[in-house]
């Protein structure tokens, strides 16, 4: 897509109120469509890649940026458009990038469209780079690794928030002046837990607010399994099961939709005895409801029984219970879509484990700091230019 596409900048109001527009003007306006550089997962802009030290967050992007450089399948799974990609790998020197790119395209060579550098002067120089590059590959997909190779300290009456804001918001304005294209940012994650994935990233809130998406991944030393968290602006919120064997990050399902309706599976029937994760699969697999007779008649049970296991997995927002005497899965499985649960405070019943039902979807407010004006002091900071 070309960036004659896009609407041109508008001239600089010469009254404060010149910037305002109304429905009507929005209205007929035309825009060109989102651009992804992952379908579902990717999308232009600028977001951050979060996990722990030495998870595979390297080969997580360094996977993506292959799949891109050469057209194939994201993840395994997800087919994509082929576009240039520049990975700043300033963790990682020549030998390694031969090995672990050999590695994950199988021996059949490196894509030609895949670039990187592996070291800069300062942190500067990073941007300067990134920038220069995005001039010359319109459309293309920048994976900077790690932000702490750039995050400088605050500075004199800075906050670490104001500090964290400014630099994603520098990172994102790089993004913003290249429509089409998306920057990729990987972060460490901190040690402290949390019911919101969001707040895993290092750092204060700043960075996320200012970023258009946020991934986070997770996956327990020495498993294969693995979940990959999403949300953003324009980015669908949900997660998706995963796997990561000998460095190749892949999805479990077939497509984004069936391996996110796996890690609602896994993450419903987590600490659920074998009777109670059999009822729960099988309501997920009928959309249309089943009744407490029916789920009798699968597990040879009284009616009431069925009635009871039913109940406590709708109290504990696993299910729905669309009408009475009938139970369903939540639709937003079917589709894709996370589902937000409740934390469970009814009675436990007798042979029904009790389970840790995870909570998501918190929306925090942001703060609205002019991230302008960050920006600015920003490029004071580090490219040492006047504002």
């Amino acid at each position: 897509m070309s960036t004659q596409d896009y609407p041109r900048p508008a001239p600089r109001p010469t009254s404060p109120l010149d910037k305002i527009h109304n429905g009507a003007w929005l209205d007929v306006q035309k825009f060109p469509p989102l651009q992804w550089a992952v379908p579902g997962l990717i999308a232009e802009g600028m977001g951050f890649v979060i996990g722990p030290p030495k998870l595979g967050k390297s080969w997580f992007v360094l996977g993506i940026g292959l799949a891109v450089a050469s057209g194939g399948k994201a993840l395994g799974k997800i087919p994509v458009q082929a576009r240039p990609v520049l990975y700043a790998a300033l963790e990682d020197g020549n030998r390694r990038m031969q090995s672990r790119a050999r590695s994950l395209t199988g021996g059949e060579g490196i894509p030609e469209r895949f670039e990187y550098f592996t070291s800069a002067v300062d942190p500067a120089d990073v941007y300067q780079t990134i920038e220069a590059w995005l001039n010359t590959h319109e459309g293309g997909l920048v994976m900077l690794d790690t932000l702490g190779k750039v995050l400088h300290s605050a500075g004199p009456g800075q906050s670490a928030y104001e500090r964290d804001y400014a630099v994603g918001a520098y990172l994102k304005a790089i993004a913003d002046r290249h429509p089409g294209s998306a920057l990729l940012v990987v972060h460490h994650s901190r040690k402290m837990g949390s019911s919101d994935f969001m707040d895993a990233t290092s750092g204060t809130n700043g960075l996320n607010g200012a970023a258009d998406y946020t991934i986070v991944l997770e996956r327990s030393r020495g498993d294969n399994g693995a979940l990959i968290k999403v949300t953003g602006r324009d980015v669908t919120e949900n997660e998706y099961a995963a796997n990561m064997a000998e460095g190749s990050w892949y999805l479990t399902g077939d497509d984004l939709a069936e391996s996110a309706s796996m890690a609602q599976t896994e993450r419903a029937t987590k600490s659920l005895g074998d009777d109670a994760a059999t009822v729960y699969e099988y309501v997920a697999a009928h959309s249309e409801g089943v009744s407490p007779s029916q789920v009798a008649t699968l597990m040879g049970w009284p009616n009431d029984k069925a009635g009871k296991y039913l109940k406590r997995l709708f109290e504990q927002g696993r299910i729905t219970n669309p009408a009475r005497g009938q139970y369903a899965p939540y639709s937003s499985v079917q589709s894709g879509k996370s589902v937000q649960t409740t934390t469970d405070t009814s009675p436990q019943l007798d042979a029904l484990d009790t389970l840790d039902t995870p909570i998501q979807g918190k929306q925090d407010g942001r703060d609205q700091t002019d991230y302008l004006a960050q920006g600015r002091r920003l490029r004071e900071q580090v490219l040492g230019e006047t504002a």
